[in-house]
C-alpha cells in the first residue's frame, strides 16, 4: 500500500478527511483509503485531482466509476477537488455535472467548496 497522509477537518462535529499525500492508482488503494478514514471516524473524503491516476479522468478505463462506486457502497461521501476545465472530454464534463447533482460524489474547485458541500449533507 502507498503511504498516505490524511488531514482530518471537523465542521460542527462532522469529520471530513483530506488526502494530503499519497496516490490513488488502483481500486485497492481506494479501499485502503476508505478503511483508513472510516476507522478514524470520517465518512466524508476530499481528494485533490493530482492525487488520482490519469486513468480516473479517462472514462473508458472505468476506473472513476469503479472507484466512486466503492465509495458509495461503503457510505463514503467524496469530493474531488481541482480545476477540471482543462479536460477536453465531453463525456467527462457530463460525468462531473451529473455527479454534482447527486448526494454522494462532488467535483469542486477548492477545499473550502468541498468542505462546504460535504458538511451540509445529512449523515
Amino acid at each position: 500500500m502507498v503511504q498516505m497522509e490524511i488531514k482530518y477537518l471537523d465542521r460542527n462535529g462532522i469529520v471530513i478527511a483530506l488526502l494530503k499525500e499519497g496516490y490513488i492508482a488502483t481500486i485497492q488503494d481506494t479501499l485502503d483509503l476508505i478503511a483508513d478514514v472510516s476507522y478514524s471516524g470520517a465518512d466524508r473524503l476530499i481528494i485533490p485531482m493530482e492525487r488520482l491516476s490519469p486513468d480516473f479522468f479517462s472514462l473508458k478505463t472505468r476506473f472513476a466509476g469503479e472507484m466512486l462506486q466503492k465509495c458509495v457502497n461503503y457510505g463514503m461521501r467524496i469530493a474531488i477537488i481541482g480545476d477540471s476545465s482543462g479536460f477536453s472530454s465531453k463525456s467527462l464534463h457530463d460525468f462531473i455535472r451529473e455527479s454534482n447533482r447527486g448526494r454522494h460524489v462532488f467535483f469542486k474547485n477548492t477545499v473550502e467548496e468541498a468542505v462546504s458541500v460535504l458538511a451540509a449533507l445529512d449523515s
